[in-house]
């Protein structure tokens, strides 16, 4: 590439936290806190794009490629840690929902 440079340390610090960064939000997935996961991620993406705001040559192709498969690899335990959380907040308004129905039969039965 014309003005590729080679991956600095700079670059090899930020996948390194991004790799970090994925870990810690899959393990505050798995503890519920949502809320942490989602400011976690603005700062995972902002560090991707540092990284990632000049081309990297092809000899440093390899340690992308290990540190992608690595991020990809725990963002797909991420997913499916979201789609089990999702899956059980459904369930949650469902009976919540059904409890409510209960209630309000009973209050218009106990009024009759």
């Amino acid at each position: 590439f014309e003005g590729a440079k080679e991956l600095t340390p700079s670059q090899t610090k930020l996948l390194a936290e991004v790799v970090k960064l994925t870990k810690d939000m899959l393990s505050l997935a798995r503890a519920g806190d949502w809320d942490e996961v989602a400011e976690l991620e603005l700062i995972r993406r902002d560090a991707l794009g540092r990284c990632f705001d000049r081309p990297i040559l092809d000899h440093d192709s390899s340690l992308i490629a290990e540190a992608l498969a690595v991020i990809l690899h725990l963002n797909e335990e991420l997913m499916s840690v979201l789609t089990i959380a999702r899956e059980q907040t459904q369930e949650e308004g469902l009976i919540y929902r059904k409890g409510r129905v209960a209630v309000t039969q009973y209050q218009d039965v106990d009024a009759n």
